[in-house]
């Protein structure tokens, strides 16, 4: 629960205490990785017991899914308000960058390398569903031309799960999955530091992408 919609003192306060353990575990995987996570060291930055904590978060897995669900929520709240804020395609592409940038194992703990040992629960698609639905609400509405025929169209149209109910045509589709998968390439590269010492500057190669799959 966000501690501003609490109505009790006893709601608040345990909102609080969630709250301050959320902000003590992003400081952990910013330092050691999401896999280092531990509650009892957490309880301990804050002067509790392990089992005084483990009644705000029964495990580690617990707590993990409580950071995945807030970064996937962040960033469909970002998407949302820019594309009715009226922004074009290529600046959600923009927006994607930014958000990453802004807090990078935030994006890292829901698009790099899986938590050993995790398995995510399946609201958390849905989650992640809710940013799609932007992205191909924006797609559809661009009336961008097709992108230049690909064996993966025909294929989208019979596999189009990971769309949920989304009415979006065959080729918004295609650019909508263009853009998740070539964006966040380049994205996870950057961020887990794979460009170092090559001598070229990420921004570069990330705007000539966005301005391949978004029409510029």
């Amino acid at each position: 629960m966000d501690p501003t919609e609490a109505t009790t003192p006893r709601q608040r306060y345990r909102a609080q205490v969630r709250a301050e353990i959320k902000r003590h575990a992003w400081e952990q995987i910013a330092a050691a990785g999401a896999s280092a996570l531990s509650l009892n060291a957490i309880a301990k930055q804050m002067g509790l017991s392990g089992p005084a904590l483990y009644r705000y978060f029964a495990n580690r897995d617990e707590l993990i899914t409580e950071l995945i669900r807030d970064a996937y929520q962040s960033l469909a709240d970002t998407f949302r308000a820019r594309a009715e804020a009226g922004t074009s395609l290529r600046g959600l592409a923009d927006t994607l960058r930014v958000w990453a940038l802004d807090d990078p194992q935030r994006y890292l703990l829901i698009y790099g390398t899986p938590v050993p040992g995790y398995h995510a629960p399946e609201d958390t698609t849905r989650l992640s569903a809710e940013v799609m639905a932007v992205l191909l609400d924006a797609c559809a509405a661009e009336g961008l031309p097709e992108l230049p025929p690909s064996p993966l169209q025909a294929h989208l149209a019979d596999h189009r799960a990971w769309a949920g109910e989304h009415p979006a045509t065959p080729p918004a589709l295609h650019r909508a999955l263009a853009f998740w998968t070539r964006l966040h390439g380049v994205l996870s590269l950057e961020l887990a530091g794979h460009f170092t010492g090559m001598g070229f500057d990420p921004a570069r190669l990330y705007d000539a992408e966005a301005e391949a799959v978004t029409g510029g």
